[in-house]
């Protein structure tokens, strides 16, 4: 999750180049406050206890949740890929390997998946772990009663929506185990990133001994029983999560930390602070404003990397003004994205026109509309000819409200678009609220303009574009109706031939974009700061970087650990 400062920039950016000069003079100002207090002026960081062969990670937020099905943050996220693993993982480059899966085939018609489960699998307690586990893991991920927030993920299973409102038990789920070690997934569609989605924490093999004795109980039980590379020591609220060596993990020989310990630290100041001190390895998130001084004090710790995800603003299309599409549209092609990644952000993200983010294998160029490539003059004089033929001019100018969730680098975005449409006579009024307001209003349709955005958890562009389907339901922020859209991702879901689904897809993209129910403005980047001292971090745009793959200079490997000791 991101760590953001709850402070707001002083007055706005102004039109002309003066304006720009006063927001940079902003950023620096924020920049020296930061310095002072890195270099001792701020109350005292308490210290981390280093352990030797211990990676410290620092995040902005507190863990919500230790079970797999129940994880909604993305510390929840890593946390989990620690503690429990499913039949595929990530690899230190984003790529996906098999995890407790051995193997695994996909029919021609990209329907049925066969997994063989590597020999001799063992939870962290010592039992043995079979395809019975996954198969009841699963059963309980789908189940009404577990309420699972990533249910849906996983709709492409034969069986599973069905199961998961429910209108068919458990059982009708399509996973079967094929003995001990063999697997069967049936999909009712063909789903080339299957593997992947695998890799989620929520596709984890959990133990179901315990799921039958405990309900949701099971996780609170101790030893807390998992299937990944580390288990569970020592959880202290609002302090540290210490995780250490799995020695039951499969790869445990390959492991080469003694233990992870994650920390939650909600202010930047603290959390830099610990970091240049040495208390931590890994700080997750950065602010964006403070880039500048992060290059003159430690350079070589600064990792930025294209992330598969897209920034944007949605319009409410269900009522006046952003019913129509002229209005959109004539806003969409005025804003100078260039000035919002390279001055307002300053991270030189890649700008956006469409939803789907660049990087993913076999999608080719972004999809962009026809005046993308128009020069500023010719946009501008457009969007005016738009603007008064939907009835907006000098004497009845576009008002509405642009809101944002608390957050300073939002409000800067929010203020550099109103700027950047008075030349156009749009009045744009800003309001924040807090995020769970914000995001609330957002699935109730309650705005006229709100700052949204999409990562995605697999690498499909179906995933940036299906949320805009005219049935998504609340997540569909924008109310975006169009049949023609629905159908083209639809055909393209139902497509096993790689290139046809892309055609299918990049053909509704194409559509979103003319019809522009969000404003695109940049594709995300992952932000961190890793200590040189670590060893296997590879920026990849799936922002995984898993603790097994990572080590310290001069640690030993996973081979050395201790010899394994049984929980009772």
């Amino acid at each position: 999750m991101a760590r953001r400062a709850q402070t707001g920039l002083q007055g706005g950016i102004q039109s002309g180049g003066g304006g720009w000069r006063k927001l940079v003079h902003a950023v620096t100002v924020a920049g020296f406050a930061l310095l002072a207090a890195c270099n001792g002026n701020a109350p005292d960081v308490p210290a981390i206890s280093r352990d030797p062969g211990v990676l410290v990670r620092l995040g902005s937020d507190e863990v919500q949740s230790l079970d797999p099905h129940k994880v909604s943050t993305v510390e929840d996220v890593r946390v989990a890929s620690e503690l429990f693993e499913g039949l595929t993982r990530y690899t230190a480059a984003g790529d996906i390997e098999p995890g407790l899966a051995e193997s695994w085939t996909v029919s021609n018609d990209g329907l049925v998946w066969q997994f063989t489960l590597k020999p001799d699998l063992h939870f962290s307690d010592g039992t043995p772990l079979t395809a019975r586990d996954v198969v009841a893991s699963f059963q309980r991920l789908l189940a009404p009663t577990t309420a699972a927030p990533n249910a849906n993920l996983f709709y492409a299973i034969e069986g599973a929506e069905a199961v998961a409102t429910g209108k068919a038990p458990p059982e009708r789920l399509a996973v079967d185990a094929r003995g001990e070690r063999g697997l069967e997934i049936r999909l009712t569609r063909p789903f080339p990133a299957f593997a992947e989605l695998l890799a989620h924490p929520a596709a984890s093999a959990l133990p179901a001994r315990l799921l039958e004795t405990h309900g949701d109980g099971w996780v609170r039980q101790r030893p807390l029983v998992g299937s990944g590379p580390f288990r569970l020591k020592e959880w202290r609220l609002h302090s540290a999560l210490k995780l250490e060596r799995n020695p039951f993990y499969h790869d445990a020989a390959n492991v080469a930390l003694a233990g992870v310990t994650y920390r939650p630290v909600q202010d930047d100041q603290t959390a830099l602070r610990l970091f240049r001190a040495g208390s931590a390895d890994v700080l997750t998130d950065f602010p964006a404003r403070d880039l500048p001084l992060l290059r003159r004090h430690v350079p070589r710790a600064i990792h930025i990397a294209p992330y598969r995800g897209s920034y944007y603003f949605a319009f409410n299309t269900r009522h006046p003004p952003f019913d129509d599409v002229r209005v959109r549209r004539a806003l969409a092609m005025t804003v100078d994205r260039e000035i919002l990644v390279n001055k307002v952000i300053g991270l030189g993200q890649p700008v956006a026109w469409g939803v789907v983010p660049p990087g993913l294998a076999g999608y080719g160029p972004a999809v962009l509309p026809g005046y993308a490539r128009w020069p500023k003059q010719k946009r501008l004089a457009e969007a005016q000819r738009l603007l008064a033929a939907a009835g907006y001019g000098p004497k009845r100018p576009l008002v509405f409200e642009i809101r944002y969730n608390t957050d300073v680098e939002h409000r800067r975005v929010a203020l550099a678009l109103s700027q950047m449409w008075k030349p156009l006579g749009v009045i744009a009024r800003l309001a924040n609220t807090e995020a769970a307001v914000h995001f609330s209003s957002l699935k109730a349709g309650d705005f006229t303009m709100a700052r949204s955005g999409w990562i995605a958890d697999y690498a499909g562009a179906e995933s940036f574009l299906s949320v805009f389907l005219s049935d998504a339901g609340p997540i569909n922020y924008p109310g975006y109706q169009n049949p023609g859209f629905d159908a083209r991702v639809q055909e393209g879901l139902a497509l096993a031939d790689p290139a046809a689904r892309t055609a299918a897809l990049r053909s509704a993209e194409a559509m979103l974009v003319e019809d522009v129910p969000v404003l695109p403005l940049y594709h995300y980047v992952s932000k961190a700061l890793v200590n040189p001292a670590v060893e296997g971090w590879i920026d990849n745009i799936a922002n995984a970087h898993p603790s097994r793959t990572l080590r310290l200079k001069g640690t030993s490997s996973g081979a050395g650990a201790a010899a394994p000791e049984t929980h009772s």
